[in-house]
């Protein structure tokens, strides 16, 4: 349980790192719709993602692990889809609720990178033992 909620934590960290640090991307909301967010994006990267991982795995082996890229910043675009239909107002570049654009995979793009680096530097701190790097 305790496991869950350090992950919770991290992915709430990591989308308002995104969420200050990307353009055209928009939080409206008190702390309660962020912890909303943060399990409904660890629900999709926990469940969704690996399915689609193993699904995409000759395509990964074939674009060197490029892929992960656009397994990523797809599950942004679903965490912000399924925002919206819980009424959490997390929108990239106006969508949902407005038009997909060019600027709509961009800022999932680069909520995908934000999120991967600061997940994983929050996984380092974390498991990070003295005498360590």
């Amino acid at each position: 349980m305790f496991e869950i909620a350090v992950r919770i934590a991290i992915n709430a960290i990591a989308l308002i790192a995104a969420v200050k640090l990307v353009p055209n991307v928009s939080f409206k909301g008190d702390w309660w719709a962020l912890l909303i967010l943060a399990v409904i994006f660890g629900i999709i990267n926990t469940y969704i993602k690996p399915i689609v991982k193993l699904l995409s795995l000759p395509l990964n082996l074939l674009t060197f692990g490029l892929i992960g890229l656009v397994i990523n910043t797809a599950m942004v675009l679903l965490a912000a889809l399924v925002s919206n239909w819980l009424k959490v107002d997390f929108t990239l570049a106006g969508w949902p609720g407005g038009h997909f654009s060019l600027d709509t995979l961009i800022a999932a793009f680069l909520v995908s990178i934000v999120v991967s680096v600061v997940s994983t530097l929050a996984s380092l701190v974390r498991f990070a033992t003295p005498g360590r790097i």
